[in-house]
């Protein structure tokens, strides 16, 4: 899986997200800063996410396994 990273220039440097995943967005004040708490963004994103999956499912019975988008 890819995904899109876009990053916007503004008078206080830049603003990036990731176009495919909702709430991953940040800012810096150089495009490689933008670069970089855009991946600490995206990390916690998908924790935030995970504990939200694992707090509904609480005793629940489940099934869970590896994902691998391909494809995309």
């Amino acid at each position: 899986m890819q995904l899109t990273a876009v990053y916007l220039e503004v008078p206080e440097g830049y603003v990036a997200f990731v176009e495919e995943l909702p709430g991953a967005n940040t800012q810096g004040d150089t495009l490689e800063e933008a670069r970089e708490n855009l991946q600490e963004a995206v990390a916690m994103v998908l924790e935030a996410n995970r504990e939200l999956a694992e707090k509904s499912l609480a005793g629940r019975t489940v099934t869970k396994e590896p994902f691998v988008a391909a494809g995309l």
